[in-house]
């Protein structure tokens, strides 16, 4: 199922126009400027998303024209180039919500349609069946996937070690699940964000940008809904792989809505960004993040996926203690119990 020399090309090719990317924009000033919110004091190169994209493209091509791939999966995942380019306008226009919300559900709208049927969603012993429905709630989690990869993508390495982290996992899945097109486009994802993490892990060199977190944010969802569709995965493995960016995106954005905040408002209080200045680093809360994936939510994810009668009730226990640790730290606030103790 794997082309090793294509997941090395693309690996590698990432890698080199990170480092192209590092040199030009420092050379033309295209840096991301700290400000009040920002967790880095410097100006920093950014919309290095460009380097994961076009060895992206080209691996999807190939897989393609080598019959690896059908030509409705590959234009499930084409669609990643239209929202990565809006991603590169938002990076240097400053695209408001109103523009980017209506390309993101026709996005998902684009995904669903090549993907076909969804299956029924198993809650328990009870099945949610009504297939208008559960596509309705494709798109919606799409959409808020899309949004919560942009939302989470503010320390050092922290977006890309989660991306590598799921799309391995869902690439594990898809080969055990005998699933061709989930594992080699997860696995070609996997190679081109560890591509870029040589030169985004703390300290960073370069950032994605929004072009490389919606592009990852596409990937993933299209992944998702693909494997749903060929029945490799299910909602709850996802769910679960997705955890710690779902939980904190999430926590975050209904305190914020419930204590009268300005929710559309750029600010710092998710819980990875209180946690970076509760520790002064961002590669500890990365480690940490990774941590809690590996030795926690990966292995009640393949539960889930083996089981997915249960799948429902391991969500609930795998995702509690993550909701708690958002809670402990304030996420949506300015990190109370740290003012407190200052």
């Amino acid at each position: 199922m794997l082309n090793w020399g294509m997941l090395i090309a693309v690996l590698t090719g990432t890698a080199v126009l990170a480092w192209v990317l590092i040199g030009f924009n420092t050379g033309h000033r295209w840096l991301d400027h700290p400000n009040s919110r920002s967790a880095h004091k410097h100006p920093m190169p950014s919309a290095g998303g460009i380097a994961m994209l076009i060895p992206l493209l080209g691996a999807l091509l190939y897989c393609w024209l080598a019959d690896l791939l059908t030509a409705q999966e590959a234009l499930v995942f084409a669609g990643c180039l239209c929202v990565a380019l809006v991603g590169l306008l938002d990076d240097l226009l400053t695209l408001s919500i109103r523009w980017r919300l209506p390309i993101q559900f026709a996005a998902a709208t684009w995904v669903i349609y090549w993907v076909g049927s969804l299956p029924a969603v198993q809650l328990g012993v009870w099945s949610l069946e009504f297939p208008t429905l559960v596509h309705i709630l494709g798109a919606l989690a799409f959409v808020w996937l899309l949004n919560l990869f942009n939302f989470m993508d503010g320390i050092d390495g922290l977006a890309a070690s989660e991306a590598g982290f799921v799309t391995l996992l869902s690439c594990l899945f898809a080969i055990k699940a005998a699933d061709p097109a989930v594992g080699i486009m997860a696995s070609v994802t996997c190679a081109a964000t560890l591509g870029f993490l040589v030169w985004n892990w703390a300290p960073a060199k370069i950032f994605m940008g929004d072009v490389g977190s919606s592009l990852l944010g596409y990937l993933l969802g299209a992944l998702a809904l693909v494997s749903l569709s060929h029945g490799s995965m299910n909602p709850w493995s996802w769910l679960l792989l997705l955890g710690v960016f779902v939980v904190d995106a999430t926590y975050t954005l209904v305190y914020r809505l419930c204590s009268g905040q300005r929710w559309y408002e750029a600010h710092s209080s998710h819980g990875y960004q209180i946690a970076a200045r509760l520790l002064s680093s961002h590669q500890r809360v990365t480690l940490v993040v990774l941590v809690i994936n590996l030795a926690w939510l990966a292995p009640l994810a393949w539960l889930a996926n083996h089981s997915p009668e249960v799948g429902v009730y391991l969500t609930v226990l795998g995702l509690l203690p993550v909701v708690c640790l958002a809670r402990w730290l304030g996420a949506g606030t300015a990190g109370r119990h740290l003012a407190e103790a200052g």
